[in-house]
């Protein structure tokens, strides 16, 4: 579709200068959003040229016309454009790609499409087919880790069949020894999806079929298992790195505990109240894993916190992870550009090993939240349309990765992740200082996003103390009924209040009607220039966009 933008010249330079030169010289992009153009940009600095694809929904999206060149897939449904591993290989093929980067969700860490990849001559950039069947399905990884001696979350090891009346016999006595309140998850895949709490041997027989149908629908495999449930606890994972050489190194752990159905919303690097010594324990069980499932390229091992302070082993995605962004800001390592050395079968570089070996001792704390496409009023409901009014944050420390602008469509197919903001700063209570006044800054019109929970979580005191678990946002967010409404009346009356100087704007972008029905000539901002009315204007914003 679209036509070379690259600088032959350019590019002849920058392999010149670099002794090793560019590892690859053109490289299709699997995925679309913000991954691609985070790809597309590592490329360019990489002086290798980048090849997007998409389908009928993106044919304008900034992926598409970022990239040297685009490719259509097929149809908006992800079934019949980015989920097609014919197309997709043959997209590579056709515009002579000497790689493929899955980026996150979609094939990432399908065996199949790896595999598809490596037998088209096209280099996969991310572990071989092998270690993607090795720890991308869960049981296998759980046997793994019980194998070179890391502890794993007490659980099953085989699928749970229950197809036939000893088969649930079998089961039933597996969870009571397992013990009660337990979780069936997903052998494949993860995000939450095909997981299901059980409280009791009643509810067993139905949340396994349950989670099976749900598992097979999304994942194509219906294998599920038995694991207990930890509580309270903590979501940490380490992010790795290795080589052709089997050399596998821990550039650092995040702390992912703020989750909404099991899907993450809050990250930071490192994690909070852990000691450097905990930190090197939590390293080495997870480079332990990856080295016996001889990992290449980059991984992540996840692992729950107990309140004992033991780490639990869950499982290994084999892909990059939606927040690796955190540990870029406090490593200061580019980790798609470590990616492609080493899909090109370079040791690890320099820059990794130094990040490596100041792990357990960061520069600073990043945090990320997940600016979403979601009703944080509605059980965090999908809420896809158009953006009206799109203003991101800047600023000293702010790193801001999305595709949007205003006037776009954020489409009802696909993730409704639309912007991941990111702060770095010299420690933690100055990071959740300095992401309060980014979110401040942001606006968002048109639809209803995360963006008054996020607002939330930065103005809350358990928060700052570090008091977070995964069932955070259940007791902080959520809460009983009255809580709900408490604070849903807080906030509107904290909006009319700013009202009274600054001015509201509803979810159309106009003012909001005032009691009398009317509408109210907005002039926000007019007192920027004081605290106050920074305050006042931040919590304005996210009235605008509360559900009323």
């Amino acid at each position: 579709m679209a036509t070379s933008r690259s600088d032959p010249a350019a590019n002849a330079s920058l392999r010149k200068d670099d002794p090793a030169g560019s590892p690859f010289r053109r490289i299709l992009i699997a995925n679309r959003g913000e991954i691609a153009i985070r790809i597309i940009r590592a490329c360019r600095e990489m002086g290798m040229e980048s090849v997007a694809v998409y389908s009928d929904a993106d044919a304008g999206a900034a992926h598409v016309r970022l990239a040297d060149r685009a490719i259509r897939l097929g149809p908006a449904a992800p079934a019949e454009s980015y989920l097609r591993i014919d197309a997709v290989v043959q997209a590579a093929i056709d515009s002579g790609a000497d790689a493929i980067h899955p980026g996150y969700g979609f094939l990432s860490e399908r065996a199949a499409f790896a595999r598809a990849a490596e037998q088209a001559g096209v280099t996969f950039v991310g572990p071989s087919a092998e270690t993607i069947e090795a720890i991308g399905d869960k049981l296998h990884a759980r046997r793994l880790a019980h194998d070179v001696g890391v502890p794993a979350v007490p659980g099953s090891i085989e699928p749970a069949m229950v197809d036939r009346p000893e088969h649930v016999a079998a089961v039933i006595a597996e969870a009571e020894t397992i013990g009660f309140p337990l979780l069936v998850k997903a052998a494949s895949g993860g995000g939450g999806r095909g997981m299901r709490r059980v409280d009791s041997v009643r509810d067993l027989v139905e949340a396994l079929a349950d989670g099976s149908r749900e598992a097979a629908s999304a994942f194509g495999d219906g294998a599920v298992y038995l694991e207990r449930e930890v509580r309270p606890a903590r979501h940490v994972e380490v992010q790795l790195l290795g080589d052709a050489t089997g050399r596998v190194v821990a550039i650092g752990e995040r702390d992912c505990s703020l989750q909404r159905r099991h899907q993450k919303l809050v990250e930071e690097a490192p994690a909070p109240g852990l000691s450097s010594q905990d930190r090197a324990r939590l390293h080495e069980l997870a480079v332990r894993i990856a080295v016996a499932a001889g990992l290449r390229n980059a991984a992540t091992a996840e692992f729950l916190l107990a309140p004992d302070g033991s780490f639990y082993f869950l499982e290994v995605n084999t892909r990059l992870q939606v927040e690796h962004g955190v540990t870029e800001l406090v490593s200061g390592l580019d980790i798609v550009r470590e990616q492609f050395l080493l899909a090109a079968g370079r040791p690890l570089s320099a820059a990794a090993l130094e990040a490596a070996s100041r792990a357990t001792d960061p520069f600073g704390h990043a945090i990320e939240v997940r600016l979403s496409a979601e009703d944080p009023g509605r059980d965090f409901a999908p809420t896809p349309g158009r953006l009206t009014t799109w203003t991101m944050p800047s600023g000293p420390g702010v790193r801001v990765d999305t595709a949007l602008e205003a006037g776009e469509l954020v489409p009802a197919e696909y993730d409704n992740l639309i912007a991941k903001v990111m702060v770095h700063a010299r420690d933690r209570g100055a990071a959740i200082d300095r992401l309060r006044r980014a979110l401040d800054e942001t606006e968002v019109g048109g639809i209803q996003t995360t963006l008054p929970f996020d607002r939330f979580v930065t103005r809350d005191a358990s928060f700052r103390a570090g008091e977070v678990h995964t069932e955070w946002v259940m007791e902080h967010w959520d809460g009983p009924a009255s809580f709900r409404e408490a604070a849903r009346l807080a906030l509107l009356a904290a909006g009319l209040t700013a009202a009274g100087s600054h001015g509201s704007y509803g979810t159309d972008g106009h003012a909001p009607a005032s009691i009398d029905g009317s509408r109210t000539p907005g002039n926000r901002g007019a007192s920027r220039g004081t605290t106050s009315g920074w305050y006042a204007d931040g919590l304005l914003d996210g009235i605008d966009r509360w559900p009323r």
